[in-house]
């Protein structure tokens, strides 16, 4: 009698971990049926995003409200950066997306500058007011090798 006790409480015990387990996988997993409730996707276009890489963080003012999601090359060549944002962030049509470094060497991100417009970037639309990333080697070797114009 006292095998078959443990044996239920053993039971329980694994059920009610494996429940933990699901819910765990869920909150920390990019399910998009789940996910696409809580965010919603914003594109930008740029023509450098040299050092930003899929999950780079995407802020304003410095904080966190978004992860970059997909990078690729459009018809003209240019960089489009999808951008996972959290749900209750609004950015209106003026704002400016810049790449930006944590630091001299530091993780490439993706920095927004709010606008003051009224009209709001509905999901899916993209960011055409932008700032590329500065490539640092070719501002150093254009320096070295004396081809920056002084004015």
């Amino acid at each position: 009698m006292h095998s078959a006790r443990m044996e239920v409480f053993v039971g329980f015990f694994l059920v009610i971990g494996f429940l933990a387990l699901g819910w765990l996988a869920l909150q920390l997993g990019e399910i998009p049926w789940l996910t696409g409730t809580r965010s919603y996707m914003l594109n930008a276009e740029f023509h450098n995003v040299s050092g930003v890489k899929e999950g780079a963080d995407v802020q304003i003012a410095g904080v966190t409200v978004g992860k970059v999601r997909h990078l690729r090359l459009n018809n003209d060549q240019l960089a489009v950066v999808s951008m996972q944002l959290a749900k209750e962030v609004v950015i209106p049509v003026d704002s400016i997306a810049s790449v930006k470094s944590q630091g001299i060497i530091g993780d490439k991100y993706i920095q927004i500058t709010l606008g003051g417009d009224e009209v709001v970037y509905k999901p899916g639309e993209t960011v055409v007011d932008t700032e590329s990333a500065v490539d640092l080697e070719s501002l150093i070797s254009k320096f070295a090798f004396g081809q920056v114009e002084k004015k």
